[in-house]
């Protein structure tokens, strides 16, 4: 509203000017005056779209796109739902096509491997430690046709480290976040639950220095495999995680690793594969809540092979 009424005015001024011109036609011109009454005037620069800005909380949810109309910066001590940690702007080839960047193009998969670094940068460390998620938002179509060529880096903080974890609103900015060493945001010990058909049914958090059966022990890096979708994949996600539970622990990563612990292998979803996102994050899993302490560096005897 506030550009239509800054228009309207302009309009009104140029109708009195010529008005005023027209009165002044058969009049000779006093010294000193050409009888151009515009020609000291600036040129209308080009207009500009808007372009959100970095370092600022919103109410709205995630969206891949951002129409302005939702767009709405709080102050990041107020309860909001996501942070903007980066505004980047799309390069040729992409910003010359007729449309943003589809999911699966190379534009997109550059704009999220440089969100996923910059994210790295704000939080204070590797943001697939910690419940943590990200996303890139891009202008809408209008916005696009109108010469918008910015994306957004977002965070979010999810209620659970599951697939189906929800969006955390919360209060403060997550800058420097990952930087404390006791961060409540960081992976730690979990409680898994096992339906009736062996696969995982919850995962609620637990402390270390109480009961509970799976710990996070890091995020191993599927290079360009596919997204796992048979056994014979989740086999290699499993055995890239066993090294990472072997380096945490202390502990061989021999053929009786599988002996010692089971497994959690949980790569994002994929639509963040599809966009280049290649961290699975790893868990070591024991049959029964008989951890009641941190499993780092403790080595063979606390984590003995048990043959069956």
């Amino acid at each position: 509203m506030r550009h239509y009424s800054r228009r309207r005015r302009r309009w009104g001024i140029a109708a009195a000017l010529s008005v005023l011109v027209t009165a002044l036609a058969g009049c000779s011109n006093p010294a000193g005056v050409d009888g151009d009454l515009m020609n000291g005037w600036a040129a209308l620069g080009a207009p500009t779209g808007f372009t959100p800005v970095a370092e600022t909380c919103h109410l709205a949810n995630f969206s891949t796109f951002g129409p302005r109309s939702s767009y709405e910066e709080v102050d990041c001590q107020t309860k909001h739902r996501t942070e903007t940690v980066y505004v980047g702007k799309y390069p040729s080839p992409a910003a010359d096509a007729p449309e943003p960047p589809a999911d699966t193009s190379a534009a997109a998969r550059s704009a999220y491997e440089v969100c996923d670094k910059k994210t790295t940068e704000f939080v204070g460390g590797p943001w697939r430690t910690a419940r943590l998620w990200i996303g890139v938002t891009q202008p809408t179509r209008a916005a696009w046709t109108g010469g918008a060529r910015w994306y957004r880096c977002e965070v979010i903080v999810s209620s659970s480290v599951e697939d189906d974890g929800g969006l955390v609103q919360r209060v403060g900015t997550l800058r420097g976040a990952l930087r404390e060493t006791a961060s409540p945001l960081l992976l730690t010990c979990y409680s898994v639950k096992i339906d009736k058909s062996g696969e995982i049914d919850t995962m609620p958090a637990a402390g270390c220095a109480e009961p509970h059966n799976a710990e996070f022990v890091g995020v191993w890096d599927a290079g360009n495999r596919e997204y796992p979708e048979s056994a014979a994949q989740w086999d290699v996600f499993h055995a890239g995680c066993r090294g990472k539970i072997a380096s945490y622990v202390g502990v061989p990563n021999d053929a009786d690793q599988q002996y010692r612990a089971g497994v959690v292998s949980l790569p994002g979803g994929d639509d963040v594969w599809a966009l280049g996102d290649r961290g699975v994050r790893c868990y070591l899993w024991v049959d029964n809540n008989a951890l009641k302490s941190s499993l780092k560096g403790k080595g063979d005897k606390a984590l003995p092979v048990q043959f069956e």
